[in-house]
């Protein structure tokens, strides 16, 4: 992921969501009366306008205050990216592959540490199948970590302005894509909801009739529909669930998803301070070129955040440590 830049563009708009929400909590009735997300206080400190999600007769939204909602929460998942390159976690992948009659043919299992090395979100592979690497294997993940800890550490002062610059412009294409997606969607305000354990807003997307598209990509925001939940205190996106209409093509090489496809994205709040992914769940159906098309049944977990002292640097890997922990975790 430039993981939120991407994340934001990629789960609200192509990957797909919507597991089945089985002993969901019922949503309330949508409130006639201004909705004020944080305290007078607490955003004139923030020197930003209150909020106001109050619902037509209908209880749809505007695309102003869809426009406004989503400005706020794409900045905040921005300030998101920067402080989770503080943060190192342990990360679980579960892929089902499916045989065209929705059963499973085999499952794998991966077990990742990710680090940030220089700016850099790395992976380290630690289990698969939940096994240990092997010896050999476990060597390959080291040399990885220390090639790229290698490269940084020589990079040139240019070099790395070019790379900021193109982090910057990810960042900056998110911001406006937002707009689009505020564009692309009637939205429906349909009630709050408890998500771990607090209070967020559900809103409802639909593809707007006569949406005219202006940025790449941005023409496939149609082909999806879900929803998105939003933490009414911190005003963070809590959850999304995004399923496809129809069939989505996009990339060089043809790429497609198929109508169905699903995604949803849980986050947590974390040292009360960022919010940053639990569990995502997906199921895909989808073809890559004229290859054979594959059916997976997926799920990431994350967990074991720990924090990095901000001041500390990276000094390398040597012989065999059980971890590139090159940054010492403040505990």
């Amino acid at each position: 992921m430039n993981f939120r830049a991407v994340f934001l563009v990629l789960l609200l708009c192509f990957v797909p969501v919507f597991a089945q929400q089985a002993e969901q909590t019922p949503a309330t009735t949508p409130s006639s009366e201004t909705v004020q997300p944080v305290d007078t206080d607490s955003r004139a400190a923030q020197k930003q306008p209150a909020l106001d999600l109050t619902p037509d007769a209908s209880g749809a939204l505007s695309q102003q205050q869809m426009q406004e909602l989503f400005r706020v929460v794409a900045d905040k998942d921005l300030q998101n990216s920067k402080l989770e390159r503080e943060y190192t976690y342990i990360q679980h992948d579960t892929d089902k592959n499916l045989d065209g009659k929705g059963q499973v043919k085999s499952t794998e299992m991966k077990t990742f540490e990710v680090l940030e090395i220089y700016g850099e979100q790395v992976q380290r592979l630690i289990e698969k199948d939940g096994k240990p690497l092997k010896a050999k294997d476990a060597a390959k993940e080291e040399e990885k970590i220390q090639k790229i800890i290698d490269k940084r550490k020589n990079e040139s002062d240019e070099d790395r302005r070019k790379r900021e610059q193109k982090e910057e412009k990810e960042r900056e294409d998110g911001r406006k894509f937002v707009k689009e997606i505020a564009d692309a969607f009637n939205f429906k305000l349909i009630g709050i909801e408890m998500v771990g354990g607090r209070e967020a807003w559900v809103i409802e997307g639909e593809p707007r009739p006569g949406f005219q598209p202006h940025m790449k990509y941005a023409n496939l925001l149609p082909k999806f529909h879900g929803r998105v939940w939003i933490d009414k205190a911190d005003l963070q996106m809590s959850k999304l669930d995004v399923e496809t209409l129809d069939t989505v093509s996009f990339g060089l090489v043809l790429a497609r998803l198929h109508k169905g496809t699903r995604f949803m994205l849980e986050q947590t709040r974390v040292n009360d301070e960022v919010w940053l992914p639990a569990h995502i769940s997906f199921k895909f159906d989808a073809r890559l070129a004229l290859l054979k098309g594959f059916k997976i049944d997926g799920e990431q977990t994350f967990s074991d955040y720990k924090k990095f002292r901000t001041s500390a640097k990276i000094i390398g890997i040597s012989g065999n440590l059980p971890a590139p922990a090159s940054v010492p975790p403040n505990r």
